[in-house]
């Protein structure tokens, strides 16, 4: 099998790589490696901590998803959450610091970025233009990744929901085993 097919083997996956949180901290992950080594000097503590605040929230939705608890999940998408905020701030931080505009959520900059993420298959490409000039790579990930974190933050919702209205994994299994003790 070639790179490509295993790549569309990836792509046709239609567990939590499905998700729209996911897909985006996918893209998240990818625009921050480039722009941390296009506009980060590599010595920089800085550009470890993006890349790895970056991996850290894809990576702690895969995880999350695996697991078999409820308490589980809700620790892990937290932590990607957590992550991409970490990420966010450095960011806003990378902007400030250069003395570079922080765009309006109204601007039209802003407002294009943010209509891609409704493209049927949102990908890493449709944000490569923003790569060219600091300003619009930066503001493009402040965007998705608070679009991202709005997702995280109602998926964690739901979940804790979740949690409340069925209980937990042990709690659950131990329902089982109560009534399988019960029925012999």
């Amino acid at each position: 099998m070639t790179t490509d097919n295993n790549y569309n083997d990836y792509n046709d996956y239609k567990g939590y790589k499905s998700l729209a949180f996911f897909r985006q901290a996918e893209i998240i992950h990818d625009f921050t490696a480039e722009f941390t080594q296009k506009y980060i000097d590599y010595k920089s503590r800085t550009r470890d901590q993006m890349d790895q605040a970056a991996r850290s929230g894809k990576q702690n939705i895969a995880e999350g998803y695996l697991q078999k608890s409820i308490e589980g999940k809700l620790k892990l998408l937290g932590v990607a959450r957590g992550s991409l905020e970490e990420l966010l701030n450095d960011y806003l931080d990378y902007l400030r610091q250069h003395g570079l505009a922080i765009w309006d959520k109204n601007d039209p900059r802003s407002l294009a970025i943010r209509r891609l993420v409704y493209n049927s298959y949102n990908d890493y490409k449709n944000y490569k233009d923003y790569m060219a000039a600091p300003e619009g790579a930066a503001n493009s990930m402040v965007i998705l990744i608070n679009q991202t974190n709005q997702l995280l933050d109602q998926k964690l919702r739901w979940t804790k929901e979740q949690f409340i209205k069925e209980g937990g994994f042990r709690e659950n299994l131990l329902k089982k085993r109560l009534e399988y003790r019960r029925t012999t």
